[in-house]
């Protein structure tokens, strides 16, 4: 089943990329410079590979995606540390040293900006060309955009994560639906046939909309309604791009016609750990739930009494062209600036995320979703029939993915707040809500550079 460890971490480091984004842009490298990779990777040499997993099972599939590699390098042999949080890889990034990783990855994809444009990691532009693999053709086009930032491409994916609609199949029977609403008007009808109140609270809610509740951030609704965020020039486009206002009012209406915010809230405030089995959907509180692909393995683990289905998120309604669309993100990789065995290391990062068979045998490990479109066609792969809407997402070219920036994931904090806000009635005139939220993410990221 998809492991739920590294969700939790990547929700953790998302909550402290403003911070922890902010203090490597301003100390990163502390005047260090990336070394020319000069070394001789056909040399026998030792490689530092440090990595976020955690649970037993995680780690196991980590030491034998580097015994693969250990075998068909037999030159290179690999020290893996795991359990390295964004803080302290950061930390490490910039003292270097010879305690220092060779090879580093994150589960945070939001941090991508701020490696690029710091020269904590190395450009992997010039080591793609002379190895003639073109990252284009190689890896989905959501994970190409979040793993570059103005053109110095310092990341690479390394498994990754798209999000969907699970629905209670039995509910949607009892309710009359035959089929996954595929636009956000038949989402609307949808979540309001289901929704049974009893009294004050609810017996079954639909959804749940709010932005507090369980993977329904605002870049994740945004992402169905494909928001630019910035404009050629780096500005922000939230106050000008329709798809953002639409996305938030879209939003505001199904928390008012479900109830309203603090009918929500209050029910919100008595469900299960999004973590834990009593999670809503599981127990059959919510009918519907956005969320990722490791959620499909945690629900049958809690054995839900009704069948589970799964389904690409809805669309705006005039972009219903588009459907089969989700939000991407995953886990990146990349070389430290302050490594002298660059080429060794590269090697070691070009068979864990370019490598058919590797990469398949360590989604099929994981549970999560295979980052090159070589793997997620892979006969190879294992997994539940519905699994696979996850691998069609991943694989869409029209599914979207938060846009680096210099400063991390600073400018999606600010969208979330504004989020907040709005859906609570704190700020009622969403034109100029945005507007502020705009000025505040261009400030911030002028004192960033």
């Amino acid at each position: 089943m998809p492991t739920r460890i590294p969700e939790v971490v990547r929700k953790a480091a998302f909550a402290l990329t403003a911070s922890t984004a902010l203090l490597l842009s301003t100390t990163a490298c502390t005047g260090q410079s990336a070394t020319d990779a000069s070394d001789d990777a056909s040399k026998e040499t030792t490689l530092t590979f440090w990595h976020a997993w955690s649970a037993p099972s995680e780690v196991k599939a980590v030491q034998a995606l580097v015994a693969g590699f250990e075998k068909t390098h037999p030159n290179i042999h690999v020290k893996v540390v795991g359990n390295m949080t964004d803080d302290k890889i950061n930390q490490a990034l910039r003292a270097g040293g010879s305690t220092a990783p060779d090879v580093i990855s994150s589960f945070t994809t939001n941090n991508v900006g701020t490696f690029c444009s710091s020269g904590a990691l190395v450009d992997l532009n010039p080591f793609f060309e002379k190895a003639n693999i073109d990252p284009q053709t190689t890896f989905p086009k959501a994970m190409n955009q979040y793993t570059q930032f103005e053109g110095d491409r310092c990341a690479v994916p390394l498994l990754g994560d798209a999000y969907g609609l699970y629905y209670n199949r039995t509910a949607f029977e009892k309710a009359g639906i035959t089929a996954p609403p595929k636009t956000w008007s038949e989402f609307e009808a949808d979540a309001k046939k289901l929704t049974i109140t009893q009294g004050a609270t609810y017996e079954q809610l639909g959804f749940m909309p709010d932005y507090h509740g369980w993977e329904t951030t605002t870049e994740h609704y945004m992402g169905q309604f494909g928001p630019t965020y910035f404009d050629a020039s780096g500005k922000s486009t939230i106050a000008t791009d329709p798809a953002v206002a639409a996305a938030f009012t879209t939003q505001k209406k199904l928390v008012d016609e479900l109830g309203g915010f603090r009918k929500l809230e209050t029910f919100r405030a008595g469900l299960g750990d999004e973590w834990g089995p009593k999670h809503p959907f599981h127990t059959g509180q919510v009918a519907m739930q956005l969320d990722g692909e490791w959620r499909l393995g945690m629900a049958l683990e809690a054995e839900p009494a009704f069948e589970i289905g799964v389904a690409p998120l809805p669309v705006p309604d005039d972009q219903a062209d588009r459907y089969g669309r989700g939000y991407i993100t995953g886990t990146i990789a990349g070389i430290a600036a302050t490594s002298r065995k660059q080429n060794a290391a590269w090697e070691l990062v070009k068979y864990m995320t370019t490598d058919t068979d590797a990469v398949v045998a360590f989604s099929n490990a994981i549970h999560n979703v295979p980052s090159t479109l070589a793997a997620l066609k892979s006969p190879d792969l294992k997994y539940d029939p519905r699994f696979k809407t996850f691998l069609d997402i991943a694989a869409n070219p029209n599914s979207t993915t938060a846009p680096a920036s210099v400063n991390g994931g600073v400018y999606l904090t600010t969208v979330q707040q504004l989020g907040y806000d709005y859906e609570s009635g704190k700020v009622t005139d969403l034109a100029a809500g945005l507007k502020k939220a705009a000025a505040q993410i261009d400030t911030d990221i002028a004192q960033a550079k």
